[in-house]
């Protein structure tokens, strides 16, 4: 009979449901815990075994997956829940929630103590790269460790190894500054073309193909157009990632002036009502401020 590796996951949200399942659907053994319990029951289907705490969830598996929301909850689920005490020597802790680099370096120090690996391993792509596993992975730690998280990842996406405990959390804030900005420089653009009487639709065509092309430009320019802002990805989400990226580059005696004007038009947006948005809604606080409601 196979032996299937076993892997737990800790946060069962928007994006640790589908890239659970994505597990399950590929053979693993998998283990599943959630602070709300229904949303980790409803892996149960696919095969998932549901824990009632992560401290059983971490002491079933060698392999622990983090999605948890932020940096301060990871610490509480690892070193207050008993998570981190309930892995065995050798195992593989996996945070792939965005947290500041500095607690990444932290938490990664003290599961070396219990003799626990860790990288630090943050996604990009949203809910629709987690079910259809096309995350892009940025992964920080040893080179060891990423070679043994090879097969968890060639399920989930595409990984990179960028560098040492901390590094994979610096790419994602470099991810999401860059998304963060140009979303504010596609929607300013498209409003000002807009005011002026062209048509905000022809005009992403026309630019399409051209320097300014991007992934913002045709998913988020689409949904500016379109005034779609379902929640995607999340408007209080991009804020706290733009403001872990100043922290951060505050700690480094780093000057990060294009970021923080994003940063507080973000805080603008959400202050004005617009914390449900899709992050592509800082359209409509753009939209706003030049009287286009």
């Amino acid at each position: 009979m196979t032996i299937r590796t076993r892997v737990s996951v800790l946060g069962i949200g928007r994006m640790g449901l589908p890239m659970a399942r994505r597990l399950c659907q590929a053979g693993f053994d998998v283990h599943v815990w959630n602070r709300s319990a229904d949303k980790a029951q409803a892996l149960a289907a696919d095969g998932a075994t549901v824990h009632a705490t992560a401290a059983e969830a971490a002491a079933a598996s060698p392999l622990l997956i983090s999605m948890l929301e932020n940096g301060p909850v990871v610490a509480s689920v690892l070193f207050e829940q008993g998570a981190a005490a309930a892995m065995q020597p050798g195992s593989l802790f996996l945070d792939m929630a965005s947290i500041k680099p500095r607690e990444a370096r932290e938490h990664a120090a003290r599961l070396a103590e219990l003799g626990v690996g860790q990288l630090d391993a943050p996604v990009s792509g949203g809910t629709v790269g987690a079910e259809a596993g096309t995350l892009a992975i940025m992964a920080g730690g040893s080179a060891e460790d990423f070679a043994r998280a090879q097969p968890l990842f060639a399920v989930l996406g595409r990984a990179t190894h960028v560098g040492p405990a901390g590094a994979g959390q610096l790419a994602k804030l470099a991810n999401q500054m860059i998304v963060g900005i140009t979303i504010g420089a596609v929607a300013e653009a498209l409003l000002l073309c807009q005011k002026g009487g062209a048509d905000p639709a022809r005009v992403r065509e026309a630019i399409g193909g051209g320097f300014a092309e991007s992934r913002i430009l045709q998913l988020h320019g689409e949904r500016m157009i379109q005034r779609d802002f379902a929640p995607r990805g999340s408007m209080a989400v991009q804020l706290k990632d733009m403001r872990n990226a100043l922290e951060t580059a505050a700690d480094m005696g780093f000057a990060a002036p294009v970021t923080a004007a994003l940063e507080q038009l973000y805080a603008d947006a959400i202050a004005h009502g617009d914390a449900g948005l899709d992050h592509s809604g800082l359209f409509v606080e753009l939209a706003r401020r030049n009287g286009m409601d």
